[in-house]
């Protein structure tokens, strides 16, 4: 989290970031990020990760 307070919701309980905290989701559990006022983040995920996450729909970015 860069600014501002993020929830992450999931399956087993919601998880809820401030400046400076991070938090890496599993790979394959449903999640679903949500802010009651704007939040700034910085999102790392690995090279191919469609960003729709589905493979089959994702806009395609060709360098």
């Amino acid at each position: 989290m860069l600014k501002g307070d993020v929830i992450i919701r999931l399956r087993d309980g919601d998880v809820t970031l401030k400046p400076g905290e991070i938090f890496v989701v599993p790979k394959g559990v449903e999640h679903a990020p949500f802010a009651e006022a704007e939040a700034h983040v910085l999102l790392i995920e690995p090279t191919g990760t469609p960003n729709t996450g589905d493979a089959a729909t994702a806009a395609r970015h060709e360098i």
